[in-house]
């Protein structure tokens, strides 16, 4: 299980360095994609694999179905982590998430989010004040 929160810098290569405590949970490959609010999501293989099973039993004569495949599957790279724990993130990947030297990384359950600095304080000020209302509304998903 991942959770905490990190912060480390993104070189002008793309690289990123993956917490520690996330590195034997990812194992030697994983899957990182863009994910929703403007960050990356990262898999361990095993759970993308799930995910991936949950995508494909999709209805493909589902508009919303197919565009939210395509967005999930198109951003999507194997990723392994080089000698020194670092990550290298595809450029397009890097854009969608707008990384820019200071990175938050995220464990949230079963992913990883990698996210800029800048964005993440945004959403969590945003989200913080609201997080009243927000853990009412779960009442439904018996939490």
């Amino acid at each position: 299980m991942f959770m905490g929160e990190y912060q480390h810098n993104i070189d002008t290569k793309g690289r990123l360095i993956v917490p520690a405590k996330f590195r034997d949970h990812l194992g030697d490959a994983f899957v990182i994609t863009r994910g929703l609010d403007e960050c990356l999501f990262g898999y361990p293989m095993d759970e993308w694999r799930a995910l991936e099973e949950k995508l494909k039993a999709l209805p493909l004569t589902k508009k919303d179905a197919r565009a939210f495949t395509r967005f999930f599957f198109s951003g999507a790279t194997e990723s392994e982590l080089d000698k020194t724990g670092r990550v290298n993130i595809p450029t397009t990947l890097v854009n969608y998430a707008k990384l820019d030297k200071e990175c938050v990384i995220l464990g949230v359950s079963n992913r990883i989010e990698i996210w800029s600095k800048a964005i993440w304080e945004d959403y969590f000020t945003q989200s913080e004040d609201s997080f009243a209302e927000l853990a009412e509304n779960m009442i439904g998903f018996d939490i």
